[in-house]
């Protein structure tokens, strides 16, 4: 009976030793890299951003010199060339301007003397050689003010399309030469993680009234990033 106690005991140690050395995680070796990729190209289009505002002692009439000032202004946008689908209005509003009542005894009292109203359009310009024109052209209908201005691409993914392969490429580049000055021999990917890029750089305008507006549109940058994994080959000596 003792004799067969001893047997289960010693199979059950060696099951629980079994067990235990096949659920211990194996340290894989790995490698592990950020590859990195850099686009100089000419923009395609940009982005303005253009407004009207004008001051009344009535809302409703100051609202009417904007609307009427705005439509000469999507006139000449659309003289100039710019599509229906290029222009898109931002934001239109009216606030009223307070100012302090004269009379001493009015204490912090306050009252309204006039309003301010706004409407402010987004308008994509295909045609960079025209830019200066047109923006010439909407000061001349009635545009007296300006948001900014941004250059950009028609087509952003295509650019990053182009520039990701080459950070993979940067990325085997750079484990390449770790294993090397390591000694070592590099293994097979074990993982990328697209990280993403961006592009594009916005520019401030000032506004000017002039026969023709200078516009240099220069370069925009892009950029992406991959982060990769990369396992580590066996040797003879492992």
């Amino acid at each position: 009976m003792k004799s067969n106690s001893f047997v289960i005991s010693a199979l059950v140690m060696a099951l629980s030793a079994g067990i235990a050395g096949a659920t211990e995680p194996t340290l894989q070796r790995q490698i592990s890299v950020t590859g990195e990729a850099r686009l100089q190209v000419p923009p395609s289009l940009a982005v303005i951003t253009l407004g009207v505002t004008d001051q009344a002692d009535e809302a409703v009439v100051a609202m009417r010199a904007v609307s009427k000032s705005m439509v000469a202004v999507i006139d000449q946008l659309h003289s100039a060339g710019i599509a229906p689908e290029d222009m898109q209005s931002q934001q239109i509003s009216v606030n009223p301007n307070w100012s302090k009542a004269g009379s001493p005894s009015s204490g912090n009292e306050r009252k309204i003397t006039s309003f301010v109203a706004s409407n402010t359009l987004q308008v994509r310009v295909r045609d960079l050689d025209k830019l200066g024109e047109v923006l010439d052209q909407v000061l001349r209908a009635g545009a007296n003010e300006f948001r900014g201005l941004q250059f950009g691409v028609a087509e952003p993914s295509e650019v990053q399309d182009q520039i990701r392969g080459s950070a993979v490429k940067d990325a085997i580049r750079k484990a390449e030469q770790l294993a090397e000055a390591a000694g070592l021999t590099l293994g097979p990917v074990i993982s990328i993680t697209d990280q993403g890029g961006g592009g594009g750089r916005p520019m401030a305008m000032e506004m000017a009234r002039s026969s023709a507006v200078p516009i240099q549109a220069g370069e925009l940058s892009f950029s992406h990033n991959v982060s990769v994994v990369f396992g580590i080959g066996t040797t003879e000596a492992d």
